[in-house]
């Protein structure tokens, strides 16, 4: 193992303060100390039997464990029979007492939905006509950057990963908010409309900054349009023609509505009231659910099914080959190709055992979208993946529990049809999610009084004193 240097002095010591020991010694003795971490770090699986600690809050049966109350919204995917059997059924998303799926089916042919949806899980009660317009008004009022902030901020230090450059956005809002540290209700909805206003164009000003400066490619900086949706504006701020149909702004509008709420236990929801309850700014519990969702685990899943569903044309070939298809489902699952982890991605969810409804509504769009886009032979190859993939994990896992596709499998495919990029497949998560966000943020606010502050049991060994 390489020797790092040692620091003997306080001039060596000033120089690390001052950058100028370089990165790569530091990487080295980094290095040289990950043994002590996998080794001191590293508890005994049998240490959480004992201490009845659930890991990832869930318990053994995979419910969540039980961690606050919430009227905003519910996901139902079990019920519980007279005898206490847990039995799995088809599953439910509710916004405030509404299926989600009823609310999409209400909607005109071409009536944009988010903004509605929006008011609902915030304030609790569907708009009428007159609340509608007023908080699209609101809405499209507040869609306006600072002065400069785009090439200030945006345009400065551009990253490949949007999701940080949004959330570096967020945090440098917040300098420009006179009322910062005010923790009324009426701030805070005042500071999440402007922060759900603004997430279309952080995100797509983001992507067009990373673009050019480090893909070479052309700048767009176009202006959003306060007569259009927010599925619309996000369209025309993202292409260099501003220009899309009628069906890819509804698809993109059902998308958001899908992601936007599910439950005050998914990890950003838990994240941004678990920072909430300390009593801190909107900003920065804002860019704390940033943080969470950004992660492979949650919102960067939609990106794994699309690298895996292209690694599988790539070895299928162009026609679609059931037999072929399987083998290569359970070489996956083999950890013989793609990226070796033996995950089937966008099948399987924590909740939904028999179906998703998010998938289910989506697929409806996928469909007329495909058409469209004339990526029938591709829809058919998600569509064999979908019905062979579950029947695999079961034989595999031998589990009872049903296994489903979940809202990832197809929300990649109906970003790629729209032309969007990859690096921007997390951010639309977060244009949606920021409306449940805000919601819970503000039922935190209203009803807890108390930071969350969950126990650790210590396994730490006690050594003397040197």
């Amino acid at each position: 193992m390489p020797r790092t240097k040692k620091i003997r002095t306080t001039k060596e010591l000033d120089k690390i303060v001052t950058g100028v020991i370089s990165k790569m010694e530091l990487s080295t003795y980094a290095a040289s100390k990950k043994y002590k971490v996998m080794q001191n770090d590293s508890i005994d699986n049998d240490l959480f039997t004992e201490y009845k600690v659930y890991r990832g809050l869930r318990d053994r049966n995979g419910k969540g464990v039980l961690t606050g109350l919430t009227g905003i919204s519910d996901v139902y995917a079990i019920d519980v029979d007279d005898e206490g059997n847990r039995i799995p059924v088809p599953g439910e998303l509710w916004y405030r007492g509404y299926q989600v799926k009823n609310l999409i089916a209400g909607l005109d042919e071409k009536e944009f939905g988010f903004e509605k949806v929006a008011y609902l899980l915030m304030f609790g009660d569907l708009p009428n006509q007159g609340e509608l317009d007023e908080f699209k008004y609101q809405l499209a009022n507040a869609r306006q950057l600072p002065s400069n902030f785009i090439r200030d901020v945006i345009m400065k230090a551009s990253s490949k990963d949007i999701m940080n450059s949004m959330t570096r956005s967020i945090l440098t809002l917040a300098s420009y908010d006179n009322n910062l540290d005010d923790n009324s209700i009426e701030n805070n909805i005042r500071q999440s409309i402007e922060l759900v206003s603004l997430f279309p164009l952080l995100a797509a000003y983001s992507y067009h900054a990373h673009n050019h400066y480090n893909n070479d490619e052309s700048m767009y900086i176009h202006r959003p349009d306060p007569e259009l949706s927010t599925a619309e504006n996000f369209l025309r701020v993202l292409r260099p023609d501003s220009s899309y149909t009628d069906l890819e702004a509804k698809v993109l509008d059902t998308a958001l509505i899908v992601h936007m709420e599910h439950g005050g236990g998914n990890n950003s929801t838990f994240t941004t009231r678990v920072v909430t309850s300390t009593g801190t700014d909107t900003y920065s519990a804002v860019a704390a659910g940033m943080s969470s969702l950004k992660g492979f685990r949650h919102g960067g899943a939609n990106i794994k099914v699309r690298q895996m569903m292209h690694d599988i044309r790539d070895n299928v070939g162009k026609k679609n080959d059931r037999k072929k298809i399987k083998k290569y489902l359970i070489d996956i699952m083999d950890r013989k190709t793609f990226d070796r982890q033996g995950l089937i991605y966008g099948i399987g969810h924590a909740i939904y055992s028999i179906s998703d409804p998010r998938e289910e509504i989506l697929k409806d769009y996928v469909i007329r979208l495909a058409k469209e886009k004339g990526e029938e032979n591709e829809l058919e190859l998600y569509e064999m993946v979908e019905e062979i993939a579950p029947e695999l994990i079961m034989e595999r896992k031998e589990t009872h529990k049903g296994v489903t596709p979940n809202v990832d499998f197809y929300s990649g495919f109906v970003y790629e049809m729209l032309g969007i990029p990859l690096e921007l497949y997390t951010p639309l998560f977060a244009i949606a999610r920021i409306v449940g966000w805000c919601a819970h943020r503000m039922e935190e606010i209203t009803g807890s009084g108390k930071i969350i502050r969950p126990a650790y049991k210590t396994v730490m060994e006690r050594k003397e004193d040197q």
